[in-house]
């Protein structure tokens, strides 16, 4: 089982959302995300579920982490809802986590061993936010200062419409060749191409 951590943060800050919204529009980002998850198991929290658009969700295999015992998934027999991140210490599937910034920090920045993602496709936007939203901003510093720690590039970086992508794989830990095949092959497909910084 390889846990894959896929985000998108802004350059200068970490922030990967402002209240209820993605504070930028990169129409290309959000394909190459759909295109890494097809058909793999996604986990993510409510808020991030909510947002998925209806088309996404319909394919999907989904894990939503709440503590809202009412909390009802669109689709019973795809979508799972769990109020514990510990199930997923012994998972016996793929995951690739999906945010919000509290699912990120408790996987990559928690300490616990057994729940960091052996991957992590770290996408930074380089441009402007949307101005004018409203809403509290949710950021992944602490993963982020896990990730430089405890994790090394093993990929070029790649550009396309002001999204950096590089791909990291956790110090000293053995990464599914087919995983990383596959991620790979969604970035290149796109037409990024490769920038030196």
């Amino acid at each position: 089982m390889t846990k894959v951590a896929i985000w998108c943060r802004h350059k200068d800050d970490n922030v990967i959302g402002i209240g209820a919204d993605i504070p930028w529009k990169v129409p290309s980002d959000a394909k190459k995300f759909w295109q890494m998850v097809a058909e793999r198991q996604i986990v993510c929290g409510r808020k991030t579920y909510l947002s998925f658009p209806q088309k996404c969700l319909q394919r999907q295999e989904i894990i939503v982490v709440t503590k809202d015992e009412n909390f009802e998934v669109f689709d019973e027999k795809k979508h799972l809802r769990v109020s514990d991140l510990k199930v997923f210490k012994n998972w016996d599937k793929d995951l690739y986590i999906a945010g919000g910034a509290q699912i990120y920090n408790a996987f990559v920045a928690g300490g616990v061993e057994k729940l960091m993602p052996e991957i992590i496709v770290d996408c930074v936007y380089v441009g402007d936010m949307l101005p004018n939203l409203q809403g509290e901003k949710a950021d992944i510093s602490d993963s982020i200062a896990v990730m430089e720690k405890k994790y090394r590039q093993i990929s070029n970086t790649y550009e396309l419409d002001n999204v950096l992508t590089r791909i990291f794989v956790r110090k000293g830990e053995f990464v599914d060749q087919g995983v990383l095949k596959h991620l790979l092959n969604v970035i290149e497909n796109q037409g990024q191409k490769v920038v030196e910084l």
